[in-house]
């Protein structure tokens, strides 16, 4: 289905169109279970999120009682970004049962868009940076939001954002580098 079915079946559902939601959950429920195997596929064996859970939290709360305005699919998957990190972010505070350590924290960040493996401390240093980010370049921070916590790739990203690829590598390249340092910072008094 095209991306322009999927805004017209959210702008139907948003005026009260209980059968737009029914044909738009198996589309937009398939696009977010793509986007949380691709996010956890590599994540470390002992990790207790699985992407099912990851997904019917997400589609939960975005369906689930909570009166959005839905511009289009791209408005619809950018929030989805904002909830899979927050929800990332959730399980990360739930399982950091110690403080963080005293060295430099590791995460990667590449092109390959992998935090498998991140422990949960590292991910919440990551959401402090990025809030940090946020502050100074909100667009930086969306797009690190939308390659990082569900996987988009450039097109992907720029497709959401509204700008050029070119656009998205090259605020995505910044970005990362604000955040390596940033982050290379973080466990130094």
């Amino acid at each position: 289905m095209a991306d322009r079915d999927i805004t017209t079946l959210l702008a139907d559902w948003r005026r009260g169109d209980r059968g737009a939601l029914d044909q738009l959950t198996p589309l937009v429920y398939d696009e977010l279970r793509r986007l949380a195997a691709n996010y956890l596929k590599r994540e470390r064996a002992d990790h207790t999120l699985q992407s099912t859970g990851l997904v019917h939290e997400a589609y939960l709360r975005m369906v689930g009682g909570v009166d959005v305005d839905w511009e289009n699919r791209s408005h619809f998957f950018g929030v989805a970004a904002q909830i899979v990190r927050r929800i990332l972010v959730e399980h990360a505070r739930a399982a950091n049962t110690r403080k963080r350590g005293s060295g430099a924290l590791i995460l990667p960040i590449n092109e390959e868009v992998n935090i498998a493996g991140c422990r949960s401390e590292n991910l919440l240093a990551l959401d402090d940076a990025l809030n940090a980010l946020a502050a100074i370049d909100p667009r930086q921070a969306r797009i690190v939001e939308l390659r990082f916590f569900t996987g988009l790739n450039v097109e992907e990203t720029a497709d959401v954002m509204a700008i050029s690829p070119a656009t998205v590598k090259r605020e995505w390249a910044v970005a990362k580098a604000w955040l390596y340092r940033e982050l290379a910072g973080a466990g130094k008094p």
